[in-house]
This record gives C-alpha cells, structure tokens and sequence, in this order.
C-alpha cells in the first residue's frame, strides 16, 4: 500500500498540499443552481430534479455555506439510499453548528440526495435503479442517472474535497467505518484525519460516486455506520466528529472538539454467509476480535435441533452483521475485516 510521507501529514490548522489539487484557491465566485453565493452566507436552494405525475416539481435541497475567506471546498452527501438516515442527521447537525464568519472555504450540504427514495423509504429510485451505480449520470439517461449528473455538475464540480454518508442495507448494521482508496496519499490522509473506528481500503465500484469523484481527482470518502430506517446516536455523533476532524484538518474550521480513537486498518474483509437456512443465533457483536476458526453463533430448525456452527474464516474485528433471526442459505451473516495493528492518534 501506497502511504504518505511523515512530511506529507500534518496537525489540524497546518498548511497541506498533499490534500488540495492545486496551490491556488478554489475559483469565485461560487454559483450553484445558478444563484451567486456570497462569501459569509449561508444559502438554502432547491435545485429542480423532476415532475411528479401531480404535476409538483420535486427539488433536492441544498444548503450551502460559503465562508468569509478562501479555502478548500467539501461536499457532504446523504440518503444516496433513500432508507439509509443516519447521514441526513449528521448533515443536520454540522450545517446548522458551521459559522460562516469562521469558515474558510465552503461546504455544500446535500442531506437527502435520493428524495424519491426518502419518501418511498426505499434504497431505490422509481425506475429501480440504484443511484450509486449511476454515476456519473447523463442529462438524457434514466431518472437515476439524470439525478447523479444534476449532482455532478451542481456540487462535485465546485469541489475539492467529499465526504459520502451512508449506513448498512437494510436489515444489516455496520460498525462506524470509513471507506476510501487507501493507495492514494491524499485519500489515505484525508481517510486518517477523520478518524473512525475502522478504516477500509475499498476500491472503487463502477457507478458510484467516489468513482466518479476519483476520476476527477477529488479525494472522498464513504462513511458507513448503523442501519437502514433507524437513527443510531453513536453513529451520528462519531460522524459529526469526523467531519469536523476533517474540517479542521483542511484548515477550514476549527470548533472544539475529542481526539479521535486509535483506528484500525483493514486491507481485506469477507463476508460469512449461511451454509443452510433456518434461524441464526448470533453470539458475537459488532466490535468483536475473533479469532480464525471461532464460532460467530449457529444455525438451528426452529425447535433448536441438528445446529451448525457458523465459524469465522480468518482473524479480525466484526464490522457488520445481519440483524435478520431468519436466514436462507448464502444469506451473509457477519462481516469480518482482517486489521492492522492500530493507528494512534496525533497528539
């Protein structure tokens, strides 16, 4: 793996040119949506995505927040999946704490990005397609794909920096983790300044965001916590922490805050999944080390007879599970990442 120099990485407030794309300033002024943002303000817009067939135009809303000085530019998105909600509270949370007057650079906030799918309490938009594999769109293509260029024009291209919001599928649960490009320098830093629990190398999938983004070269990262339709208050306050580590880490803001915890490194994980159908009795946790060959629970009828042991296939820490008792065969059960010794904070 690719690792930044010690030079390279910097303490929260210090000058970075490893994370931004260039030595000049983002361009001004910032226009999204057509609409000039001054710099100190904090701007709500509804940018035009499609008409019902009510005939309502439905927007996707968008806050802005352009600080009094010049600095980077970063992006936070949620709901991509409409059922995932951890995310729209975390954007909540940050854009309304921001002080224009204190910021240097800009934050586009985008706290729902898949408003059909928010309304339909659906990962999906109406044409069944997955938004994160629509990337990055056409102005012509399918609703999803309209949807992902209407984003990448009015938000991706504005920024330097961006940060994903997501939470498990729905009936798992994910450990608070970020993932990112670990072999690029200026992710891996940008990845180690938020410091979740878990850092994960994850190459890119076709389609999504942060392969889009990457492509034009702007550092992002996904940020997985919690569970499909539920609020998880230790995830939404370890991603509200992360954000403002980042902040502060690009030189944009600097509000008080909690060092974050020892992070580990994972370069691999694997899902273990059913060998039979019936009910799944976890013994294990989110957090978890295990050990190779250790029981993660077993798999029984519904009156307990004939079970099989389900065992973990390598060593590692559990960064997700099923929240589902009822199980088919290939069903995944647990998630395990195989980690690196942990990453101590800066002090």
């Amino acid at each position: 793996m690719v690792k930044p120099t010690p030079d390279s990485l910097r303490r929260v407030g210090t000058a970075s040119p490893l994370l931004m794309p260039s030595d000049a300033a983002p361009p001004t002024p910032l226009v999204i949506g057509g609409e000039n943002i001054p710099r100190g303000k904090r701007v709500r817009l509804d940018l035009p995505v499609a008409r019902l067939p009510t005939g309502t135009m439905l927007p996707l809303p968008v806050t802005v927040i352009n600080g009094k000085k010049p600095g980077p530019r970063l992006w936070l998105s949620a709901a991509i999946h409409g059922d995932e909600l951890n995310g729209v509270d975390i954007i909540r949370r940050v854009a309304r704490a921001i002080q224009p007057h204190r910021l240097h650079g800009a934050v586009i906030a985008v706290p729902v990005v898949n408003i059909f799918g928010l309304l339909e309490q659906s990962r999906y938009l109406p044409d069944r397609r997955d938004l994160n594999r629509s990337f990055p769109g056409s102005a012509r293509g399918s609703m999803a794909s309209r949807l992902a260029a209407l984003f990448m024009r009015e938000v991706v291209s504005h920024c330097t920096h961006g940060i994903d919001l997501h939470t498990a599928a729905i009936h798992r649960i994910n450990l608070p983790q970020v993932r990112a490009d670990l072999q690029d320098p200026a992710t891996y830093a940008f990845a180690q300044a938020f410091g979740a629990p878990v850092i994960l190398h994850a190459s890119h999938r076709d389609g999504s965001l942060r392969q889009a983004a990457a492509k034009r070269h702007i550092p992002t990262l996904l940020y997985e916590a919690g569970e499909a339709l539920r609020f998880d208050e230790e995830a939404i306050q370890t991603g509200v922490d992360g954000i403002y580590r980042v902040m502060a880490y690009l030189g944009m803001y600097a509000p008080p805050g909690t060092p974050p915890p020892p992070s580990v490194e994972a370069q691999e994980t694997r899902w273990v999944r059913a060998s039979r159908g019936g009910i799944w009795h976890r013994a294990i946790a989110l957090g978890d080390e295990v050990k190779q060959r250790q029981p993660l629970g077993f798999i029984s009828d519904t009156f307990g007879d004939k079970p099989v042991q389900v065992r973990s296939p390598m060593a590692g820490i559990v960064i997700g599970h099923g929240q589902n008792p009822l199980v088919n065969q290939g069903d995944a059960l647990v998630h395990v990442a195989s980690v690196r010794a942990a990453i101590e904070p800066e002090q």
